[in-house]
């Protein structure tokens, strides 16, 4: 399994399910992987997956809402969508809350899901380039040195040289050196660039 390539992965016990599913989602030319539970899966899952997961909501063991809790938990973004039951709607609408992307009743229209898919794969690649984008950002920050660092701080406060020189005690010329070296490390060109890619990088939510 190739995590890189943007995939539908199925979870769900039933296995005429998951062959259904399987034989849609392959008529389209679309990738994907089937796991016959939320242990199995969760078992592979990683940061890096892209695509989205067609969980069923109810399942023996780990349910799709306990999956889908330590799946954030671990940082791991997939575009979720919850295949519910009769009677199970209530369940769906709290893992909308909790971040699912949709859900579709049993038995759906087949047109339907797949139009729900394509639209979560365009999400997905959208978010995945974001989260790409700030990653790499928060990479080049960690090749600043302690004292790097430390100015990147202050000036993220707000605070401009001569006070930031007075807190650090050093020179403003020296402040000046390590901004410069700051954003040359950052690959960025003026200040406002900088405390956006700062401020981005170091959004929970953005990641």
């Amino acid at each position: 399994m190739n995590p890189y390539e943007p995939t539908v992965y199925i979870v769900d016990d039933d296995d005429a399910v998951r062959e259904a599913l399987g034989a849609l989602i392959g008529s389209v030319c679309l990738r994907y992987e089937s796991f016959a539970s939320a242990e199995a899966f969760l078992a592979v899952a990683n940061r890096q997956m892209r695509g989205c997961l067609l969980l069923d909501v109810r399942m023996p063991g780990m349910s799709g809402l306990e999956l889908q809790r330590k799946l954030l938990d671990q940082d791991i973004g997939l575009q979720v969508i919850i295949i519910t039951g009769h009677g199970d709607v209530p369940m769906a609408v709290r893992a909308l809350k909790t971040g699912a992307t949709d859900f579709i009743e049993k038995p759906f229209n087949e047109q339907d899901l797949l139009d729900r898919i394509q639209t979560c794969l365009q999400d997905d690649h959208h978010s995945w380039h974001t989260r790409q984008a700030l990653d790499e950002a928060a990479a080049r920050f960690r090749t600043l040195t302690p004292r790097e660092k430390a100015v990147m701080e202050l000036i993220a406060a707000g605070n401009h040289t001569k006070k930031i020189a007075a807190h650090l005690d050093i020179q403003d010329r020296t402040v000046d050196v390590h901004r410069f070296n700051i954003m040359r490390k950052a690959g960025v060109r003026t200040l406002a660039e900088l405390l956006r890619l700062w401020s981005d990088a170091h959004h929970p939510t953005l990641r």
